[in-house]
């Protein structure tokens, strides 16, 4: 009988020890949670999106869908036949890279744009010799929840490298145009705002949830919205979610401060196109209707006849692709009425270097029948002909070169 008390006592004794151990290891791990909670509050350790901030399942993703950051980093630490820098870091620690394909070019500078522009001779801002090619800058999308461009781009990096887009398909005419350019390509220029987005695409997925992933959340769960999302800024303050618009400190891309900018993300841009004057730049974003070219404001003349005849040249190519189409920009003059429109990363690209600079907007696939009701395969198409047709444009319509008359 002692022995049966001495073994109960025993078992009872390291039944205690083994719950002494849980709950001891309970506390300890809720301490390491706690204290890496604070790094992350006292050092800014990056915010990545969780998948319970998604309120709606994710459509399945095709393996040629590539938009994560880690996908998108995988690409460009792929290339080959083209070299890649970091250009910048964002507020969350997040790289910035640029790829670029082509020879540089000896621009010849003895201006900046805006100096060589009043001297009535935009050629001592970037004297490119005779038969230079066109240099062409793309800039993937400022806005983290639109994807579409960011996909386009590891496909276009694809192409660069191998003729064929990540499903196997041929561009040997893109491939081609490419190769007669100098492309320089930023694949993700806020990877703050993407590191937040739950989704990898948002086709099948309800407009208000799009809006709430994009423009965010006040603190009493209501949506900013667009474009009220753009009355606050830097985002701080009264914010539930901070939308994938904004990089960790709230700046939204498209409208920061041009004359002291608030992002590093915006400052590389700038200095990009400043250093390379491109011909060409593509400012790349998503909505939820068709795709188009929309204006750019507060540009020359010249700029927005070009900006129109090449929506054109794409729109065409888009309804014989059987794609849908948007409306084209019509050449108008800015700020007749009041408000007048915003002065956005687009125009000031404009006007660091001169080049005529686009941007994009792709649709997105929403599940609502009012918007176009495009597929994973479709918006790639949409990404891939835009990218072939300027650089096919590009070729075709080289910059203005000629000196101006100046007075004696």
């Amino acid at each position: 009988m002692l022995t049966g008390l001495n073994s109960m006592f025993i078992g009872y004794e390291q039944h205690r020890i083994r719950r002494r151990k849980i709950v001891l290891y309970e506390k300890c791990r809720i301490q390491v949670c706690l204290f890496f909670l604070c790094l992350a509050l006292l050092f800014g350790i990056p915010a990545t999106a969780s998948d319970s901030n998604r309120r709606y399942p994710q459509t399945e993703i095709p393996s040629f869908w590539k938009g994560s950051v880690q996908e998108i980093e995988t690409a460009i630490h792929e290339v080959k036949r083209g070299t890649t820098k970091t250009i910048a870091h964002s507020p969350g620690g997040r790289a910035v890279y640029l790829v670029t394909y082509g020879t540089t070019i000896d621009l010849n500078r003895q201006a900046n744009y805006n100096s060589a522009a009043a001297a009535r001779d935009p050629s001592y801002y970037a004297n490119k010799p005779e038969n230079t090619p066109p240099i062409v800058f793309i800039v993937g999308t400022p806005h983290g929840q639109e994807i579409e461009g960011m996909v386009g781009l590891v496909n276009l990096l694809r192409v660069a490298e191998t003729g064929s887009d990540w499903r196997g398909k041929a561009w040997p005419r893109l491939r081609e145009y490419l190769d007669r350019c100098r492309a320089l390509i930023v694949p993700l220029s806020n990877p703050d705002g993407r590191a937040r987005c739950p989704y990898d695409s948002f086709v099948g997925i309800p407009v208000e949830e799009m809006t709430r992933i994009g423009q965010g959340t006040r603190k009493d769960g209501t949506l900013y919205g667009w474009p009220g999302a753009k009355q606050r800024h830097p985002m701080k303050g009264d914010v539930g979610f901070l939308g994938a618009y904004f990089n960790d400190n709230g700046v939204n891309l498209m409208h920061d401060d041009w004359f002291d900018p608030m992002a590093e993300e915006t400052k590389a841009l700038l200095r990009v196109a400043r250093e390379e004057a491109p011909d060409y730049l593509l400012n790349l974003h998503s909505h939820g209707h068709a795709p188009a070219i929309l204006s750019t404001a507060y540009v020359p003349w010249y700029c927005k006849e070009a900006e129109n005849r090449f929506a054109e040249r794409l729109m065409e190519r888009y309804r014989q692709a059987g794609l849908p189409a948007g409306r084209l920009p019509t050449p108008h003059e800015d700020g007749k009425t009041y408000p007048p429109p915003s002065f956005n990363l687009t125009s000031a690209l404009h006007h660091v270097c001169g080049g005529i600079s686009l941007l994009f907007e792709c649709p997105h696939g929403l599940k609502e029948t009012k918007y176009p009701q495009v597929n994973h395969e479709q918006i790639l198409d949409l990404e891939l002909i835009l990218f072939e047709e300027l650089f096919v444009f590009a070729i075709e319509n080289p910059r203005p070169s000629a000196h101006a008359i100046r007075n004696e």
